[in-house]
């Protein structure tokens, strides 16, 4: 990727694989500074010896206390965040027969608080700076219930809400906010699914798409067109016709 971008430096969790990892070289060989965060420090420290302006601050989301010393300490050693990237997420796809409390918990404490987490110090320093640009990734999956999607789902839904709050309220403030809303990407977490994935990208192809986007000062990044039109479709249709249609084709489950 050879295009210039107006950010400095951007901060990325769940940096250490998949889209995170991707973004974060994209950026980096476009001569943005990279703070690339995730809780193995081994698999960042692989990827910060990829490029020079990629720098590894290893960090577990869903400590809050740690997460904000880790923001202070990228803005001391790099400079004022233009963007972060809040990308850290888990998935693990679970059916009714299968129901528990304490994968749901863990599900939403790295995919909604470890979001939340990363904006109780950011969005501060970006409001005394009057500038900044946060994205919060979500998925497809959080336009509407899906089959085994207990602990994916709603948790995305809740970002896709989280985003619109913060949009509501910064929108005058010169922050501006992004919502990622990905389709099936080649990753470890799609792995776990044991049925036909439409539309499926790799993972470069997806973070291309998302920095475009991001680029762009898009509130809504969602992607492939395909998928996104059959899910807000989906959002429009009368709760019976939805759910007949669900179960009919169940074997696609979560995305």
């Amino acid at each position: 990727m050879s295009a210039t971008y107006s950010w400095k430096i951007v901060w990325i969790t769940g940096a250490s694989s998949g889209i995170g990892r991707e973004m974060a070289l994209q950026l980096a060989r476009a001569g943005v500074r990279v703070a690339a965060s995730a809780r193995s420090a081994d698999a960042l420290a692989r990827l910060a010896a990829l490029h020079a302006n990629i720098t590894a601050f290893p960090v577990d989301v869903t400590d809050a206390a740690a997460l904000s010393t880790t923001h202070a300490r990228i803005e001391a050693e790099l400079g004022p965040i233009d963007l972060a990237i809040l990308n850290a997420g888990v998935y693990s796809p679970l059916t009714i027969a299968e129901l528990d409390a304490k994968t749901i918990s863990a599900a939403f404490g790295v995919n909604v608080l470890g979001i939340t987490n990363a904006l109780v110090p950011l969005v501060p320093a970006m409001l005394k700076r009057g500038s900044g640009h946060i994205a919060l990734v979500s998925s497809i999956a959080g336009y509407r219930g899906l089959p085994r999607g207990a602990a994916y789902a709603p948790t995305k839904a809740a970002v896709i809400s989280l985003a619109e709050c913060l949009e509501c309220e910064l929108h005058d403030k010169n922050i501006e906010i992004s919502v990622i809303c990905p389709g099936y990407v080649e990753t470890s977490m799609t792995e776990q699914n044991h049925f036909a994935m439409p539309f499926i990208l790799k993972p470069d192809d997806a973070a291309q798409r998302i920095i475009k986007g991001l680029a762009k000062r898009k509130y809504e990044i969602a992607f492939p067109w395909p998928m996104v039109i059959l899910t807000k479709l989906g959002r429009r249709a009368p709760h019976w016709l939805y759910f007949a249609i669900v179960r009919f084709f169940q074997p696609m489950g979560e995305v």
